[in-house]
């Protein structure tokens, strides 16, 4: 019998910066990305990490602010999960490249893209760790109203999603 012990990664992405958690397929996974996320959003600054899963098994990072690369390469070593990928974006929203990331061929699943502090559940064998699942924010409070969804509504028109 197998004993397994589910085990969590806290992160709570720098302030005014998105966070996308991926699992993704070979080392290309950087340069690919890294062209994605520059085609994307004028603008954009990110750091990207990626835990190589074979051969020497290192952290490999890009990005084109040094903050973001630094922090994205902390958050993806503590993790060490093979073949996982986090992305930390600013001056863009994850509604903005998603579509285009979803395109890099070595993207295998998306896990989440939020702002909001996250814990990723993992579990360790033997042989790794493998994520199976993430924490995303916090607990609903309730269901909305009429005077929450105006401010619903207001919200994404003062944000420039709807017009």
């Amino acid at each position: 019998m197998i004993s397994l012990e589910i085990n969590k990664i806290k992160i709570e992405p720098p302030e005014d910066t998105q966070i996308i958690i991926a699992q993704s397929h070979f080392i290309k996974t950087v340069e690919d990305v890294y062209e994605c996320l520059m085609n994307s959003v004028p603008n954009i600054k990110f750091g990207l990490a990626f835990c190589e899963a074979s051969g020497p098994c290192l952290v490999r990072y890009e990005g084109n602010d040094e903050e973001l690369k630094k922090q994205s390469s902390k958050f993806a070593y503590s993790l060490s999960a093979g073949h996982s990928l986090i992305i930390l974006i600013k001056n863009a929203f994850p509604i903005n490249i998603l579509p285009m990331l979803k395109l890099v061929p070595e993207i295998v699943n998306i896990y989440c893209a939020t702002a909001n502090p996250i814990e990723i559940l993992y579990i360790e064998t033997d042989q790794g760790r493998g994520i199976i699942g993430i924490v995303d924010g916090y607990r609903s409070n309730g269901i909305e109203d009429e005077n929450n969804i105006i401010e619903r509504k207001n919200f994404l028109r003062e944000i420039g999603y709807k017009t």
